[in-house]
């Protein structure tokens, strides 16, 4: 009964703190940016780690077993990696400019953990015989760290996109125009439009610099972000290959919850080598890398939803990795 409560408190304690966050940076995008609310951003960022932590280990206590049993514990623990990858790159950011997208991911599925899943699928059960094994922590824990810093990093490869793409319109529609009124208009006021063009061109290359310093710490961190989820993502499936040949007496199996783990494996491989050609970084990359953020949902939700295959215990219902 204790820890119950303990949960609860500790549920709505990180829901509330995680949403003052958000709504601070809203206020910093949209009024102003004060350096004494982003630091009480990121506090509540900490804060929130902790509050998540705490719940998982009432969990686990309560349990008896490492919370990563069902849907609802691995979501509450995807929540909490979310955070960890937060403050792991704010070791090398003071700005912090990932937290517009940890802060809205941690809500996002600490939102649908609690209120979008039954009562039913919180309360913790006794584990299954196939996940009574000390590869359990290891395994699960590798594969939702890496899942959520591959998510991180895709998401940062879809602002880069979203920005290149909005620029080269903008350009186009500028070309567009001044050809049009060059033809209808003649060649003088063309001209003339064009020294004052000329004038204005100090402050469009400001605004170009800035544009492009954008989508170069973009792909900057994303490359960062998602080099770390692979590496988590590799040892997982190490640890996963493990624990298969212990359980069932082979190392892999095929079945769908490996093989959709494998074509993540290989869609942010492919990333990793393109990044490795000078000619291919930028839009190219993140184009591979927003297909490894669909790639990702399939692997961790929707193979579950069709709970097939030997990780069945991995349904809507119980999920192990």
């Amino acid at each position: 009964m204790i820890f119950a409560i303990s949960e609860h408190i500790l549920t709505h304690i990180s829901f509330s703190i995680i949403s003052v966050v958000i709504t601070i940076h809203v206020m910093t995008l949209l009024i102003y940016e004060i350096v004494g609310l982003r630091d009480s951003a990121e506090k509540g960022m900490i804060a929130t780690f902790f509050s998540i932590t705490g719940l998982l280990v009432s969990r686990w206590i309560s349990s008896g077993h490492f919370p990563l049993s069902n849907l609802y514990e691995s979501l509450i623990f995807l929540s909490c990696s979310f955070s960890i990858i937060h403050m792991i790159t704010k070791i090398g950011n003071y700005k912090n400019d990932l937290s517009t997208i940890t802060a809205p991911t941690t809500i996002f599925t600490q939102g649908f953990a609690t209120s979008g899943l039954s009562t039913e699928m919180h309360q913790t059960s006794i584990l299954v015989p196939a996940l009574q094994s000390q590869w359990l922590m290891m395994h699960v824990s590798m594969m939702l760290l890496s899942y959520a810093a591959l998510l991180c990093g895709s998401l940062l490869s879809v602002a880069l996109l979203v920005i290149t793409f909005r620029k080269n319109i903008d350009i186009f529609g500028k070309r567009k125009n001044d050809l049009i009124k060059s033809f209808f208009f003649g060649e003088i006021p063309y001209l003339n439009k064009k020294r004052s063009v000329f004038k204005n061109t100090s402050f469009l290359s400001f605004r170009n610099y800035y544009k492009y310093q954008l989508t170069q710490r973009l792909d900057y961190w994303s490359y960062r972000i998602i080099s770390l989820g692979f590496t988590f993502l590799t040892i997982g499936i190490l640890c996963g290959a493990v624990w298969a040949n212990e359980a069932w007496g082979s190392y892999w199996n095929w079945d769908p919850k490996e093989t959709w783990a494998f074509i993540t494996w290989a869609i942010f491989a492919i990333y990793l080598h393109t990044r490795t050609n000078q000619s291919f970084q930028g839009t190219d990359s993140a184009l591979v890398a927003s297909i490894g953020f669909l790639i990702i949902w399939i692997c961790y939700f929707g193979i579950n939803l069709l709970g097939i295959g030997l990780h069945s215990y991995g349904s809507f219902a119980l999920t192990s990795n």
